[in-house]
């Protein structure tokens, strides 16, 4: 898994024509640039640009993913009309989970996240499972617990590669939006990578004739955070009536880490979501560190 350390630095603004390209591996600015992009001629037709809603549905501020790592858009769709199964209304309508369609000039302000330039309408092609929202909640509620972890840093590591299903611009968002929420940078990578790659202090040397361990280690500068989804699970339903659907389920533990002596877990946790689309989840059990 290739990881990445994004610095709060301010980037040079790149004006794009069309959406396509290699992905962007850019730092993500302290703010976000503002730049005047140019409009369409009257004879020119629209660009799009096919994106899932990861978070901001509620407010019409949305942070959109694509396919590829680091195809991370914001947009503010306040102003746009919304088309949802054909029918006109506004941003209203949308949700978290949702994969749309933006029609917009064909140019985009190149930071990260990026921004496309001047839109014209958003179309909803499908309701999607939501679930980016289910895993922003538990890298949250994982934040909150055990806050003494949390002091001093100015990153947070975020491993997402056990939970299927995200593309790899859905894990760079919700890496983005969680660090950006708390005022710090996002680095991905497994626990391993990124000892590795020299984030991490070793406290000791390991006695002689054993391995060396992450146990060994502690995160000077940042917290480690993953969720690891159970594929594997097995669930015992109550029997159906004709017509119904069984529940949608999601099994998986998760992490917060600063050293070998200071991390906290919850495990056997059961996401469920619910028949408006939104995730709820119970924690099994709680353990520290």
């Amino acid at each position: 898994m290739k990881r990445h350390l994004f610095a709060l630095l301010l980037p040079c603004v790149l004006l794009l024509s069309g959406c396509g390209g290699e992905p962007r591996e850019t730092a993500i600015p302290a703010v976000s640039p503002s730049v005047e992009l140019p409009s369409l001629a009257q004879d020119e037709e629209p660009s799009y640009l096919t994106a899932t809603i990861v978070d901001g549905a509620e407010t019409g501020e949305l942070l959109l993913a694509g396919e590829e790592a680091y195809d991370v858009y914001t947009i503010g769709v306040q102003d746009l009309s919304v088309w949802l199964d054909g029918v006109k209304t506004d941003y209203t309508a949308l949700r978290d989970g949702m994969t749309v369609e933006l029609a917009f000039n064909g140019f985009i302000a190149e930071s990260f996240p990026a921004q496309p330039g001047e839109s014209y309408g958003l179309t909803v092609v499908e309701e999607g499972d939501g679930q980016c929202a289910l895993w922003l909640q538990v890298l949250e509620d994982l934040w909150a617990v055990d806050d003494g972890l949390n002091g001093g840093i100015t990153q947070v590591g975020v491993d997402l590669s056990q939970v299927p299903g995200l593309t790899e611009g859905e894990r760079s968002a919700i890496a983005w939006a969680f660090a950006s929420a708390h005022g710090v940078s996002p680095v991905t990578g497994t626990l391993e990578e990124l000892r590795e790659e020299g984030y991490f202090t070793p406290t000791t040397e390991p006695a002689e004739g054993y391995d060396d361990s992450l146990a060994l280690y502690w995160w000077e500068d940042g917290v480690h955070f993953s969720i690891d989804v159970d594929e594997d699970a097995v669930w015992s339903l109550p029997s159906l009536g004709p017509g119904e659907e069984p529940p949608e389920l999601v099994a998986f533990d998760a992490q917060k880490w600063r050293s070998g002596l200071g991390a906290y877990f919850f495990g056997d946790c059961v996401g469920q979501r619910g028949e408006d689309g939104t995730w709820t989840y119970t924690v099994g059990a709680e353990m520290i560190s």
